[in-house]
């Protein structure tokens, strides 16, 4: 069978949608691409904005158009928001909620095989793990699953794995899953845990992931070293909040013997698990086999002067640091429930400047957030001016239903927002060159990817251990070959130019 998937949002989904592509693959089912007939569609959707909402309902409704007769399968966030919605739409026929992606070959193949057996059947029932059903539409099952038809339709709709209609995948124990391989050829997204407790007023992703879930050393070492083992050079690690990882392990890492080295301070009881993560750090650094390793979107808090010389004690750790601020005025930061300051975000930017060389460090702005004043707004502009990151992710402030901030007073106008948003995106735009051409002169190692014309002509384009982007010129086949260069100069706003230093340090 032909399958086809669509990925929305951030790299957990994109790191759970190479999973279920490795599922189906592993089934024998033949991906293709999802413009084309297919006789499943996947869509991963996202919830992180009402707009993400309305495209994952568009990408359903595209896939049913493409083939009437396929089976149409929903995953993800929207699907744990948007439960009773989802399971009313007319185009989807299967929903599976964010603890059953692993599953994803086998909820198909029941659903089909369900299917077939019960062409007849209309009402909605619920499988006990006992084996006895009850037509109630809500009731929480133990190891079943729901199915039945839509009434205005004909179509079966199920949901999987013994959730309420309401609560779908709503699950306390983190999912396994493992891949060999991954979508890119040189660098990997692993994911170290799901869910988070921060509940920020703007965001629903606490709604849709859950709490904080970890994985254990043990699996994160080991899929680590298969892709270490197959080629790849270069792991990013994600989640949707890497900063807690470890704070629902039952006993300290260290206790259990699974740390290299015990902390030096009492990390164990930060506040959210950056001690822990670093332990993970360590451990892969020493075991895993690669070459290089970034880190995802990281809490401002755990980066003090100890764990930033913790990190750079760290070969394999690349010296690009995302430390998201969202404001840069504390009444703002108060009004989006973000548990720290200004000055404290400073004296973490301080710390990583003090512990490596010239780091490149990059944030995520909100601007127009509700009752945000000109004054606030200008005292964000300041503080960045004054901080000078690499980069800076600009966003304007999006309604989320459900969460605090929707039904907060002085929404901002969205020509001002827009007017907000111009503003620092120029700053960003000098900021990151003004970094780029900082590094002009200096050596750096760079990790090869593609080959792509610049300017007219051929250039290896890879990226330095500070995810700045670099351009060479070359005969030879550079595709994931890690490269000692010199950078030489800006070929673009956006590129370096670097040379050969001899010392090719692997593929």
């Amino acid at each position: 069978m032909r399958a086809a998937l669509h990925n929305l949002g951030c790299k957990v989904n994109a790191y759970e949608m190479d999973i279920m592509r490795q599922k189906l693959e592993e089934k024998g089912y033949t991906i293709v691409p999802f413009d084309s007939q297919a006789d499943i569609y996947i869509v991963n959707t996202c919830t992180v904005t009402n707009i993400a909402d309305q495209k994952s309902r568009q990408m359903l409704h595209q896939a049913r158009k493409r083939n009437p007769a396929a089976v149409v399968v929903a995953v993800g966030c929207y699907v744990q928001t948007g439960t009773e919605q989802v399971l009313k739409d007319e185009g989807v026929d299967l929903v599976i909620g964010n603890n059953k992606k692993s599953r994803v070959t086998e909820l198909i193949e029941e659903f089909l095989k369900e299917k077939e057996d019960r062409e007849d059947s209309w009402v909605l029932e619920v499988h006990q793990a006992g084996g006895e059903s009850q037509s109630e539409e809500r009731r929480q099952t133990g190891e079943g699953f729901q199915s039945g038809k839509n009434c205005k339709t004909g179509k079966e709709l199920k949901t999987m794995g013994g959730e309420s209609l309401s609560d779908i995948g709503h699950i306390y124990e983190y999912e396994k899953m493992s891949l060999r391989r991954t979508s890119e050829h040189t660098r990997a997204y692993i994911k170290i845990q799901d869910g988070c407790n921060q509940f920020c007023s703007y965001c629903i992703i606490p709604y849709a992931r859950g709490r904080v879930r970890s994985r254990h050393y043990e699996d994160i070492l080991q899929e680590v070293q298969t892709l270490a083992a197959a080629g790849y050079q270069e792991i990013v690690l994600t989640g949707i909040h890497i900063s807690s990882y470890g704070i629902d392990f039952e006993d300290e890492p260290w206790e259990r013997g699974e740390c290299v080295d015990r902390p030096q301070s009492d990390e164990r009881h930060d506040y959210s698990g950056g001690g822990k993560l670093i332990d993970l750090l360590e451990r892969l650094a020493k075991e895993s086999g690669i070459r290089r390793i970034r880190l995802g979107s990281l809490e401002p808090r755990i980066i003090t002067e100890q764990t930033a010389r913790r990190l750079a004690a760290i070969p394999q750790l690349c010296p690009h640091f995302h430390l998201s601020l969202q404001s840069g005025c504390d009444e703002t930061l108060r009004r989006m429930n973000r548990h720290y300051t200004t000055e404290n975000y400073a004296e973490s930017v301080a710390c990583l400047r003090e512990a490596f060389d010239h780091p490149a460090i990059t944030t995520d702005v909100i601007v127009g957030f509700p009752r945000e004043t000109e004054e606030e707004f200008s005292r964000t502009v300041d503080f960045l001016e004054e901080i000078a990151l690499y980069e800076m992710h600009v966003f304007k402030y999006s309604v989320r239903k459900g969460t605090v901030a929707a039904a907060m007073k002085g929404q901002v106008a969205d020509p001002v927002k827009a007017r907000r948003s111009d503003v620092l995106l120029e700053m960003t735009a000098r900021k990151s060159e003004e970094y780029r051409r900082s590094q002009i002169g200096r050596r750096a190692e760079i990790l090869f990817e593609e080959k792509k014309a610049v300017n007219g002509r051929e250039y290896w384009i890879g990226h330095t251990r500070e995810y700045v982007k670099a351009a060479m010129e070359s005969g030879e086949n550079l595709s994931n070959v890690l490269l000692a260069c010199e950078i030489t100069g800006m070929l673009t706003e956006e590129i370096v130019e670097c040379r050969s230093l001899g010392g090719k340090a692997g593929r």
